[in-house]
């Protein structure tokens, strides 16, 4: 078993045709120590966009981007720095980078949020993600969403560093980290996009009819996907609900 799940994903390849053992996703494709590469020539220049709300993270981000020799040949150009979600949105509607470093919670939009937007406006856009939750929930979600690479903050910069230049060439890879929180966990289904925002909604404390008018459905549609979250949760109500979004690192803070 390799040390680091890396799963090939061509380009034209959606990201629900992955696997991950033992996890929440479950497609087509085989995971295993291969990889897929895009056609990347060496010494191509990648723009790149890096997006975290703490100053000195995005200037350790900036510094380790400019190491070539660690990059394998791999040029990185920083064409924006951003610290918060909406910003790191923007810039990539703007430069449509070939790699975007992404922070998980960031202020006025999540990382999740972030990444979903940048598959919308900017597809090809390769997605690094770092993320301080060691939750198995929000780690799964994140590879679930698209995710290219997923990372933990307390990791060792250089294994992110070394994956880089696969990630650019068409590979994902989940640190060695997560991939053992992935595959010793329980096979729960994902949640849609619809009910981790019911999901988020619900811990916050509002009714079913104050949920539907924030999200513009109708209070029958909010109980169907309520009910839904509750069983694949295996929750029998709503405190146990609550109780298993603070487990997984399922809850979204900019949700309102």
């Amino acid at each position: 078993m390799p040390a680091a799940l890396q799963v090939a994903c061509s380009k034209r390849t959606s990201p629900l045709d992955t696997i991950v053992y033992g996890a929440f996703v479950k497609r087509r494709m085989a995971w295993g120590a291969f990889e897929v590469r895009r056609n990347v020539g060496f010494g191509t220049v990648c723009t790149a966009v890096i997006a975290d709300d703490h100053a000195i993270i995005r200037d350790a981000l900036t510094a380790a981007l400019q190491d070539e020799d660690a990059l394998q040949g791999h040029k990185i150009e920083i064409v924006e720095a951003a610290e918060n979600g909406i910003d790191a949105i923007v810039a990539v509607r703007k430069h449509r980078p070939g790699l975007l470093m992404l922070d998980v919670t960031m202020p006025h939009a999540g990382g999740t949020e972030v990444l979903l937007e940048a598959r919308r406006w900017s597809p090809e856009t390769r997605v690094i993600i770092f993320t301080g939750i060691e939750a198995r929930g929000k780690i799964a979600e994140l590879v679930e969403i698209g995710a290219d690479g997923v990372f933990c903050k307390g990791d060792d910069m250089g294994e992110v560093i070394r994956a880089i230049p696969r990630i650019i060439e068409g590979g994902r890879i989940v640190c060695s980290r997560f991939t053992r929180m992935l595959q010793e966990g329980t096979d729960l289904a994902p949640l849609t996009d619809r009910e981790r925002q019911v999901l988020n909604q619900v811990v916050t404390g509002r009714t079913n009819r104050e949920i539907g008018d924030a999200l513009g459905i109708s209070i029958k549609t909010v109980d169907r996907h309520r009910t839904s979250v509750m069983g694949k949760t295996g929750s029998h109500s709503a405190a146990e609900l609550i109780a298993y979004a603070l487990r997984e690192g399922l809850i979204d803070p900019n949700a309102s």
